[in-house]
């Protein structure tokens, strides 16, 4: 699964404040200014106006929030309706599979073929279902699809040898990233201090950036490229929202590219706080309402196997790690049920109540035990 470590900077998010009126904490809804040039409520009409003026927007976004990828499609279908030469740039997809995207966009695919064979369930592993409408979407209209990622073999690599340390065969054409911004090497810290790689201590942190880095260069180069075989077009991509604040990751990186005319949009979820978020955070922020529905999840990633479903990666405090659950245990049943590949395990996370129980039967080793993954109860 290509892990999303930018999705861990500081959220946009604080603690509720009851003292101010819904008035003053503005209404779910509405675009909100927060770019140089200040802040203050947007009239929509206008300002899509302008962002379909733009060669990119980029809408970040928090991977399981359906509100995030509701607010995503009425932008995209906003922006087609005055910009008939869109693409959509996905993080979701390493660039190996963009001729199964354009598969996909072409009609030639079903649904259950396209998530197979993108290797969804390996590569990302987010629930599909709040992405498939944008997926449709895209299909509907015939608006090609880009994959902007790399391999996160890519990735890793760099992080465990530098950038000098990996050949430029396996770069997958990505050139040297820009240097990345003073603050954004501050917020990267922050990440490697909770991250595997600290163990190496802090001469690891260097190769941790350029990793970070790369990412983002990866998917900067990309939407560059596309615009230089289509001057005319606007690209919206879709991609977490630690790689578009404070225009640290990929906005720099296709400054250095030369791409400018670069829109910044996230979310703010309302309910969390009355508190503007800060000057320069994005150019526009959408106001929302904490999403009450977003599937619940288990913290895990997994791969297909013969006998069962794979443990490959354990998030550090969540539910699986709670549980017990660790890296190369192989879920063999869910709740008595044999464990047949990892839809089964997402599905039935996904039928979670708050508060209730999931067993697990694993095999560690030579050992089979039980596995329960208790869910918080709110």
């Amino acid at each position: 699964m290509i892990r999303c470590l930018l999705c861990l900077l500081p959220s946009i998010a604080y603690s509720h404040d009851t003292t101010h009126s819904p008035d003053a904490c503005g209404e779910a809804g509405v675009w909100l200014g927060t770019g140089s040039q200040g802040s203050g409520s947007i009239v929509t009409p206008a300002f899509i106006e302008r962002l379909a003026s733009r060669k990119v927007v980029l809408l970040g976004e928090r991977h399981d929030s359906t509100e995030d990828h509701r607010w995503q499609l009425q932008t995209v279908a906003q922006l087609l309706a005055r910009h008939t030469d869109l693409a959509i740039g996905f993080e979701m997809f390493p660039r190996r599979v963009q001729p199964i995207l354009d598969r996909w966009v072409a009609g030639t695919l079903s649904e259950a073929e396209f998530l197979r064979q993108v290797e969804w369930e390996r590569i990302w592993n987010f629930d599909p279902g709040v992405y498939l409408p944008l997926f449709h979407f895209a299909r509907m209209n015939r608006i090609p699809m880009l994959a902007l990622n790399v391999d996160r073999s890519l990735v890793e690599q760099i992080g465990r040898l530098g950038w000098e340390g990996v050949g430029t065969s396996q770069k997958e054409g990505v050139s040297r990233p820009a240097p990345p911004d003073p603050a954004y090497r501050t917020e990267l810290h922050e990440i490697f201090e909770h991250h595997p790689a600290r163990a190496a201590g802090e001469a690891a942190f260097p190769r941790f950036v350029e990793a970070q880095t790369v990412w983002d260069r990866a998917m900067a180069q990309a939407i560059a490229g596309y615009l230089q075989q289509h001057s005319g077009a606007l690209v919206v991509s879709i991609m977490g929202a630690g790689h578009v604040r404070n225009g640290y990751g990929v906005p720099h990186q296709l400054k250095d590219l030369g791409v400018d005319q670069v829109a910044k949009l996230i979310t703010w979820e309302m309910d969390s706080s009355c508190d503007a978020p800060s000057t320069g955070t994005a150019d526009a922020v959408y106001l929302v309402k904490p999403p009450d529905e977003n599937p619940p999840r288990l913290g895990v990633a997994t791969e297909q196997d013969a006998a069962g479903v794979l443990v490959t990666e354990v998030q550090t405090g969540g539910i699986a790690d709670l549980a017990g659950l660790r890296v190369g245990d192989l879920i063999l049943e869910i709740a008595g049920r044999p464990a047949r590949d990892p839809g089964d395990l997402r599905a039935a996370v996904q039928r979670m109540a708050p508060g209730t129980w999931l067993p697990l039967r694993v095999r560690r080793g030579y050992f089979v035990m039980d596995v329960i993954a208790r869910f918080p109860a709110g």
